[in-house]
């Protein structure tokens, strides 16, 4: 049994929980009926009221860089994916960065190579200064990039390297948190969401040190954004 099938982890996770039942001596009519109550009132939910933001390509696009500017990533702007490599490469000559490092594997086919970068489709590992990363959609209101982790995308890439560049679609630009996961919901393999969704707001910080501002304390010390229009 593969614990990267739904299907097997759903029915691992109602055998655990039926264990438990017999064990505490459950009422079955008892906990169906709480079962019921709890599915009415969930379907009875109000959704949350999302501010009013442009729903076009361009104003979200204008309203994420200025979001994540903010943040302390810093964004690039291309013409489709053929541009990407070079812009990669770009950033790193202009900031003294190493070209290697490691890419999700999602990405393997695009022409790194031609672009100087040593790049390896894998997870990351402690000594990977570099890592690439596609994303699932990115949020204009706050600046922030939704992930969702994968055989294709690990969550490593994204958190172990010192710099992470992640490359965005502009078509993956979303108003609001409520349409990321309104787009998860209407996305996901089967409806099941994915082992991990991880939320990226520029560089990992911290003030905890005497209130100063600390880059890099957990997670990557740059975020660089590549925006890719016609995609």
């Amino acid at each position: 049994m593969s614990l990267s099938d739904p299907a097997a982890r759903a029915d691992i996770r109602a055998s655990i929980l039926g264990r438990l039942r017999d064990t505490l001596g459950a009422d079955p009519a008892a906990v169906a009926a709480r079962r019921a109550s709890v599915e009415a009132r969930l379907g009875l939910a109000v959704p949350a009221t999302a501010p009013a933001l442009a729903d076009d390509p361009e104003a979200l696009l204008s309203r994420f860089q200025g979001e994540a500017e903010q943040l302390a990533s810093t964004v690039a702007v291309v013409e489709g994916w053929g541009s990407v490599p070079a812009a990669v490469a770009a950033y790193l000559a202009e900031k003294g960065l190493d070209t290697q490092g490691v890419i999700a594997p999602e990405l393997a086919a695009l022409p790194w190579a031609g672009a100087g970068l040593a790049v390896e489709p894998r997870e990351a590992r402690d000594a990977d200064l570099l890592g690439i990363t596609g994303c699932f959609c990115a949020i204009a209101e706050t600046g922030t990039l939704m992930l969702l982790s994968a055989p294709g995308s690990p969550a490593t890439v994204s958190l172990l390297p010192e710099t992470h560049v992640a490359l965005i679609p502009v078509s993956r630009l979303v108003p609001t948190m409520e349409a990321a996961f309104a787009r998860l919901r209407e996305t996901a393999p089967g409806g099941q969401p994915p082992r991990a969704v991880n939320f990226i707001s520029g560089p990992s910080r911290t003030g905890d040190i005497e209130q100063t501002l600390v880059l890099g304390a957990h997670g990557p010390y740059r975020v660089h954004l590549i925006l890719i229009r016609g995609a």
